[in-house]
């Protein structure tokens, strides 16, 4: 009975470049997309000339391009939110960079401290804002690039009792 492992008979890996496969210029699934909003992240310098604010809206700046994705670089003043929303076809990954944001959804509140990451589907409805005393920023990576973004009625509207004895203006 022959005892080689698989080491042993093909001896090392490195040295048998036909069978390693070719790095990746851009990413193709959702962990390598979590990588590169992580290695974006860890790299300031990449994303902190860009962070401007709004004090009416939200602020965004596209930071990235490649092939059938976009990485979008948001900052968030207090009580800035994004409205219940989801993402149309795009899968994505929401990273916080800088301060907190609150993440709505139908299955609860999530409070999402810098470092904190997110990973979403087609479909997944939600709301960002920022509910601290202080700014925030976050990173977005939306594959296939974000092309809609649909509005949902609030979560609180949805649950609030109809008004009574209210005529239209």
């Amino acid at each position: 009975m022959n005892m080689d492992s698989d080491l042993q008979i093909a001896g090392d890996i490195l040295e048998v470049p036909h069978l390693l496969q070719p790095a990746r210029e851009h990413p193709a699934t959702v962990a390598e997309f979590v990588g590169l909003a992580r290695e974006i992240a860890a790299d300031r310098a990449k994303w902190a000339p860009y962070v401007e604010y709004d004090a009416t809206t939200r602020w965004y700046h596209r930071l990235r391009t490649g092939p059938g994705y976009e990485v979008w670089l948001l900052s968030w003043l207090p009580g800035q939110g994004s409205g219940r929303h989801d993402h149309g076809v795009s899968s994505g990954v929401l990273t916080v960079l800088e301060g907190d944001l609150t993440e709505r959804t139908e299955r609860g509140v999530r409070s999402l401290g810098a470092g904190a990451q997110r990973v979403f589907a087609p479909g997944y409805v939600h709301e960002v804002v920022n509910d601290s005393l202080e700014p925030a920023v976050s990173l977005h990576v939306y594959y296939p690039g974000l092309t809609e973004m649909p509005m949902h009625e609030s979560l609180r509207a949805q649950c609030a009792p109809a008004p009574t004895g209210v005529v239209p203006a």
